[in-house]
């Protein structure tokens, strides 16, 4: 008799501890084991705050931990991309400015009430006190393609768009006179990339490109602050790693002839030695392995995932 696994995350309930850490003279970052986290840049004048937590009561724990270092005002919010997960804790930092590329707004538009019906299926825990969000969705007040440069009084912040991967929309904050980059979701560590709505093709190339940069430090979407050089190129080819190795084996599944749920069990036995350990894996491989096996067929770009979408996917894949 085989057990049918807890639909995505409803079964992962256990609290994660806390870092709030400093990893260059203005950059800090704030993790929870795994849990998304988020990425902070103190300047002269004014806070920066890069992917927002989940809920506005969630949000509050990382204004507390600002607030223990500086009384500086939150100024801008930037939305790293346009998953619930990180952008409908927006209210609560009472920014004047939330930023975003024209890609992640758009993508906010098409898709972002059925993103934020799924997510919050998905990750319970992760939206606790989800009755404090807003109606509605987060929009950005102010939108960028390509780079969009910040002065924190003397201190330069730049907004790049690197390329596509995690989603089409993917911003980066990269502050270049201490070489700390805030990745959001294009790089995780020691934690399973979600990749549901991804560009698998591009990703690997968009990870060249940040490593272009030469970052010293990074916060990576989820996983532990990466602060030494050596750090953050492992957070990358770990990261370009697994893409690879998704696609690898779609795209020889697919070869073969053989239908998603094939493929799926297939790449799922291949990957789990190498990378079941990792936070969300259960997870994440089978909205991963459908969106490569989508992207490896006939859907160049990602399709809409709903809450009922989320629940037919894992019934067909994961209920037998």
């Amino acid at each position: 008799m085989t057990t049918t696994k807890t639909f995505a995350s409803q079964a992962d309930l256990e609290e994660k501890k806390v870092t709030f850490s400093q990893i260059s003279e203005h950059a800090w970052a704030y993790t929870a084991e795994g849990d998304p986290n988020t990425g902070i840049v103190i300047g002269d004048d004014a806070v920066l705050v890069a992917d927002t937590q989940a809920t506005p009561a969630m949000a509050a724990d990382v204004i507390r931990r600002i607030r223990e270092v500086t009384d500086k005002p939150i100024k801008y919010v930037v939305l790293t991309h346009y998953h619930a997960v990180r952008v409908l804790g927006a209210s609560a930092y009472g920014a004047e400015h939330i930023l975003a590329s024209q890609d992640t707004r758009d993508l906010i538009v098409e898709r972002g009430e059925q993103d934020k019906a799924s997510e919050i299926g998905r990750f319970p825990r992760l939206f606790q006190n989800v009755e404090t969000v807003p109606a509605g969705l987060t929009w950005p007040t102010m939108t960028f393609t390509g780079k969009m440069t910040l002065w924190l009084g003397k201190l330069e912040v730049q907004l790049l768009q690197l390329g596509r991967g995690h989603t089409k929309g993917d911003t980066v904050v990269w502050l270049p006179q201490e070489r700390a980059l805030l990745s959001g979701d294009l790089v995780e560590f020691g934690a399973t990339p979600y990749a549901g709505d991804a560009y698998f093709k591009d990703w690997p190339q968009t990870l060249d490109n940040l490593a272009a940069l030469q970052p010293k430090a990074l916060v990576p979407g989820r996983g532990a602050a990466l602060t030494t050089p050596e750090e953050v190129a492992k957070g990358l080819s770990e990261t370009r790693g697994f893409i690879a190795d998704v696609y690898a084996n779609v795209q020889k599944g697919v070869a073969a002839g053989k239908d998603l749920n094939a493929v799926y069990k297939d790449t799922f036995a291949a990957l789990k030695p190498k990378y079941g350990h990792w936070v969300i894996f259960d997870h994440c491989m089978p909205f991963d392995v459908t969106r490569c096996y989508d992207e490896a067929t006939k859907y160049t770009d990602p399709r809409i995932w709903t809450a009922e979408r989320d629940i037919e996917m894992w019934k067909t894949l994961e209920g037998q």
